[in-house]
């Protein structure tokens, strides 16, 4: 309860770090960080083509396929699905904790040089990671278009030439994942310089003294 308490008490509500550029590219990459996960997460799509038998009419057949993408005819592409998925979760959590150390601890962020150093190894680290995740992503995407495209599906072996393909699969929702990751990645590591200028690395250790710390001007 005391651990609560010191933590309540110390919370001071402070809306100005979001008129820097600091609060509002991480609020940014929050809304994208939601945008990649959920456009990725929530796919469901169907495949057509039709089997047509001698003698019978012609039978139109839907696959549906979906999230993680790992039962799909033509092989697994689950992994680069999940890693895209796990790194926009991750980064989600990651916003939503520092926009509450930004908008109510910003006395303890600032207190130390821990709280930047600390904020732009993990920014730095997930920049890092949404370059690699959005390229396995897009490339996994790729091989999961050919997989349900409806000219490959009529060639499997069961068809036996007696298959037509049909609509090809809307798309555009996973087309829009991977560039919402690519976009994450630009805001993430954009914000690489700003939580910089907060850390000493940037600042001077030694700023010159002024008037009212006893300094003298120069002549």
């Amino acid at each position: 309860m005391d651990a609560v308490q010191k933590l309540t008490s110390g919370f001071s509500l402070d809306m100005g770090p979001l008129k820097e550029p600091l609060g509002f590219i991480r609020v940014l990459e929050w809304v994208f960080a939601i945008f990649a996960f959920a456009t990725t997460g929530g796919y469901t799509g169907t495949t057509h083509f039709t089997v047509k038998c001698p003698g019978l009419t012609k039978k139109l057949i839907e696959p549906m396929f979906g999230y993680p993408f790992r039962r799909i005819t033509q092989g697994d592409f689950s992994s680069s699905a999940e890693f895209f998925v796990c790194v926009g979760v991750f980064g989600f959590l990651y916003c939503t904790a520092t926009l509450i150390l930004y908008l109510g601890y910003q006395n303890v962020y600032r207190q130390t040089s821990r709280g930047p150093i600390v904020d732009l190894v993990v920014t730095a680290a997930f920049s890092f990671l949404w370059l690699v995740s959005s390229s396995a992503w897009g490339k996994g995407l790729t091989d999961v278009k050919w997989a349900t495209n409806p000219d490959q599906l009529v060639k499997i072996p069961l068809c036996n030439g007696n298959c037509e393909p049909g609509e090809f699969p809307s798309m555009g929702r996973l087309n829009a994942s991977v560039t919402f990751g690519f976009l994450n990645l630009i805001l993430w590591a954009s914000n690489c310089w700003f939580i910089f200028k907060e850390t000493p690395f940037h600042k001077d250790p030694n700023p010159p003294a002024t008037m009212e710390e006893g300094g003298a001007p120069e002549p």
